[in-house]
């Protein structure tokens, strides 16, 4: 049996057009004793990071590509509907042999969304794939792709013109993809198959002697998967099931196959087989994780280095914060200085506290800090936190242990209506290119999932609200879980009610009915968890040294019009981005209106920060319980217990702000 790897494949980041997952469709391949696989979704690659990282668990070679949305040109759009107008898209693979060409793969799907978005789609041209083709394969793509696109409408000459165009380019890293599915027997009702395609395309590989490879276009994991991922696209078209118009897939041929499977399929062409593994060959096995990338920090004239500036800020802060610096003081300073510039993060914290002062001049209220953070002097003493850890005996090793060294995160609060200034500052700043938000995947959670599948299947929405009811409360309870083969999931047992185990042995009975609510069910947790649409993560913001897509692809923020990476918080550092988290908080805000209305009325300034922490009449607040609006103590667990404490002095609210959390 010939060696075969697929290079054409669509996971759930394809969103709501793939439903493969990416572990269980390396998992497939993995067992299929296939070397290795190519992630190539719609328009993006929200997925690659997870993807590598999945494949280097298996022991296979990542090949990260992506289908891109091909257009004339990708500045235009405006279309006449009047002069029968149209965005015209093609699909194009492309795949990166090594760093440059994930690079430059990178630079093509950030440009698609900063230059060429358009309705819902990130377009590029060929003015960009000139421009960035370096170190990348190029296929010529499925039935959507502009050659066969050519074949299938006649103009050969067409066809051959664009081949040229691309073998021009790219020379021996350019070939001629073949697909065969069923169901595409007359495509659009031009009287031409996807077979006829073929053997056009099989001349013109033998006309201008190009390798063919064969692919299959890759949408969900397994054949019977076929089911749920066309209900995934009557989602994503607001179409329903029984809609004979809609948008949907020919077959069910669309799946993971096995290297025999595509063996047979191309019998004939046994060499396009071969010529996946010298694609595979070519392909240099890359790892997107590294160090944490710092940006420069300009330094004023006088200093050597940051270390040096770092060192002068801080001890400037000492003498304001605590006068005659006392030796116990000078002494962790001097500790905590050191083990910053071994762990090579001053920068991180000359950034900090250039952002935290510039908000505090310009208006906004900014946080005493909290975390971990709060047990820093250096953080103190540069005005980036105001508690001061000496006082209060906290321990710099939970923020950065010398030991174990990591990543220093600082929290930083500001009022919700300055916290976009203090952004616009950072972009000023470092410049656009170098500042991001951070993207967020939305999934589709049990009963979001079980609403959706139900909507799609026509089920009457008084029935979806009934079995939706049903679900079990408990916060830990998934479909997978409660609908498990050998019973409900052992730990999630553990962990519900007898009420809510009573609903999940029903909601199982439910699953296994033969009638549309059975159907619905099984068919929402095969969907359960897949990506549904992205959002913005509500605090992160990463800075980078250069240019953001030399590191990371990025998205185009529609509101605020702020570059969004395209890989999630969860993989944010290892990426080697340096991310900050800048919290808005309506209880700045009120803290800040507040003192306005105070000065407004009374002609009284007051300073949140140098108000006494022995007021009599504040801690009957608390003793009462009326915490409402004061963060952190104004849930009716937290109100609860500081009825019973009575507290009497601030010690006693940070045993209840450390208990509580202990506790919950």
């Amino acid at each position: 049996m010939p060696e075969f790897v697929h290079l054409h494949c669509h996971t759930q980041y394809s969103l709501l057009d793939g439903a493969s997952d990416i572990g269980a469709m390396m998992d497939k391949a993995s067992a299929d004793g296939q070397k290795g696989v190519a992630l190539t979704d719609h328009g993006n690659m929200f997925g690659a990071f997870k993807f590598v990282s999945e494949a280097k668990k298996r022991d296979l070679k990542p090949i990260i590509g992506c289908e891109f949305y091909l257009v004339d040109d990708r500045h235009r759009k405006a279309f006449s509907r009047a002069k029968g107008e149209q965005d015209v898209r093609h699909h194009q693979l492309l795949l990166a042999k090594n760093a440059k060409g994930y690079e430059n793969l990178s630079k093509l799907c950030s440009l698609g969304f900063i230059e060429g978005f358009y309705s819902k789609f990130p377009r590029i041209d060929k003015e960009l794939i000139e421009k960035y083709h370096e170190g990348i394969i190029a296929t010529s793509c499925c039935i959507g792709a502009e050659i066969p696109q050519a074949i299938l409408h006649g103009d050969l000459e067409g066809a051959e013109k664009k081949l040229q165009w691309w073998v021009d380019l790219m020379g021996e890293d350019f070939y001629i993809e073949l697909q065969r599915h069923k169901g595409l027997e007359n495509i659009d009702g031009l009287g031409v198959s996807q077979e006829d395609v073929n053997q056009e395309l099989l001349r013109l590989a033998r006309k201008y002697n190009l390798k063919v490879i064969a692919t299959n276009d890759s949408h969900y994991v397994d054949e019977e998967d076929w089911q749920p991922h066309d209900i995934l696209l009557c989602i994503n078209t607001g179409s329903l099931l029984e809609d004979e118009k809609r948008f949907k897939f020919p077959s069910s041929d669309f799946y993971f196959k096995s290297q025999t499977e595509m063996e047979r399929l191309f019998i004939d062409v046994p060499e396009s087989l071969d010529n996946t593994m010298e694609i595979f060959d070519k392909i240099d096995s890359l790892d997107l994780a590294r160090d944490v990338l710092l940006p420069a920090f300009p330094i004023p004239e006088g200093f050597h280095s940051q270390d040096d500036y770092l060192r002068h800020l801080t001890y400037e802060g000492a003498k304001k914060r605590y006068g005659d610096i006392p030796r116990h003081v000078q002494e962790r300073i001097d500790f905590e200085l050191q083990v910053i510039a071994q762990s090579g993060y001053p920068g991180y914290f000359l950034i900090v506290q250039d952002f935290t002062s510039t908000a505090r001049e310009m208006g906004v209220s900014v946080g005493p800090g909290r975390g971990s953070a709060a047990g820093s002097v250096v953080a103190y003493c540069t005005g980036i936190t105001n508690v001061d850890p000496i006082k209060y005996d906290l321990l710099f090793e939970r923020f950065l242990n010398p030991e174990r060294i990591s990543m220093p995160d600082i929290d930083i609060d500001f009022d919700d209506e300055g916290r976009q200034k203090v952004i616009d500052y950072v972009i000023e700043k470092y410049g656009r290119n170098q500042v991001a938000q951070i993207v967020t995947y939305g999934t589709m959670a049990a009963k979001l999932s079980l609403r959706d599948v139900g909507r799609v299947m026509n089920v009457p929405l008084a029935e979806v609200d009934r079995v939706s009811k049903s679900f079990p409360t408990n916060l830990k309870a998934s479909l997978k879980k409660v609908l498990a083969k050998e019973g409900i999931d052992p730990k999630l047992k553990d962990a519900m009610n007898g009420e809510d185990i009573e609903k999940a042995n029903q909601f199982r009975t439910l699953a296994e009915g033969n009638d549309d609510i059975g159907q619905m069910i099984r068919t929402a947790k095969k969907l359960e968890g897949s990506v549904r649409n992205t959002g913005i993560h509500a605090c992160g913001v990463v800075i980078t040294p250069d240019e953001i897509t030399k590191y990371v692809p990025v998205k185009v923020d529609k509101e605020s019009n702020m570059l969004v990476t395209q890989f999630d918080n969860s993989v944010a550092e290892n990426a080697g981005l340096l991310k900050m988290d800048f919290l808005g908080l309506k209880t700045l805000s009120i803290i800040k209106e507040a003192v306005a209305l105070v000065k407004k009325t009374q002609n009284i300034d007051i300073d949140p920060d140098a108000i006494p922490l022995d007021d009599k009449k504040t801690y009957e607040l608390f003793q009462r319980g009326d915490t409402v609006g004061i963060f952190q103590y104004e849930s009716p667990g937290m109100q609860k217990y500081m009825r019973e404490l009575a507290p009497t002095e601030f010690e006693d609210l940070i045993a209840m702000n450390a208990l509580y959390v202990i506790c919950s």
